[in-house]
C-alpha cells in the first residue's frame, strides 16, 4: 500500500487530510529582484511603523530580509530617492578609464616587440659583418692560393 493509496482510503472514510502537494518544481527565477526607489520607501516607511511581530509579517509577505532595510536605512540617510534608485553593488568604470588600460597594454605589448626587433636587427648586423668577414677572408686566401 503506498501513501497516496492510504490518503485515497482516508478520504472515502470521511477523515478530513492535507491535499497531496503538487511535484512540479516552481520556476527558477531569472536574477535579482529590483526595487524601485518608492517601493523601498515605502516599506520603510511601514517598517518603521510597526512592532517586533509586526515587522516579521511584513518581511514575510514581502520576501525581504532585515538586510535589505538595514541597506535601505543606510540609502535613504545618504541621499533619500537618488540614493534609494541607485543599483546595489559596484560602481560603473568611467569609459576613459577602461581605454587608458587598454592603451597600457598595448603600449607594453609593442614595446616589447620593439625591443625584440631590435634584438634581431642587432644580431643581423653582427651576421652581416661575420659573413663580409668571411668572404674577404676567402677572396684573400683565394688571391694567396692562386700566386
Amino acid at each position: 500500500m503506498t501513501i497516496r493509496d492510504s490518503s485515497v482510503e482516508r478520504a472515502q472514510a470521511g477523515v478530513v487530510t492535507d491535499p497531496i502537494p503538487d511535484p512540479q518544481v516552481p520556476e527558477r527565477s531569472r536574477g535579482r529582484r529590483q526595487f524601485s526607489a518608492k517601493y523601498k520607501a515605502r516599506i520603510l516607511d511601514e517598517y518603521d511603523g510597526l512592532d517586533k511581530a509586526g515587522k516579521g509579517a511584513l518581511l514575510r509577505r514581502e520576501g525581504l530580509y532585515t538586510s535589505l532595510i538595514s541597506e535601505w536605512r543606510g540609502q535613504r540617510d545618504r541621499g533619500a530617492l537618488e540614493a534609494l534608485g541607485r543599483r546595489a553593488g559596484r560602481p560603473q568604470t568611467d569609459q576613459r578609464d577602461a581605454e587608458i588600460a587598454r592603451l597600457k597594454r598595448e603600449n607594453e605589448r609593442l614595446a616589447e616587440d620593439l625591443g625584440k626587433a631590435r634584438t634581431v636587427i642587432e644580431e643581423q648586423g653582427k651576421l652581416s659583418a661575420l659573413l663580409d668577414q668571411l668572404a674577404s677572408g676567402n677572396a684573400s686566401t683565394r688571391r694567396s692560393e692562386t700566386k
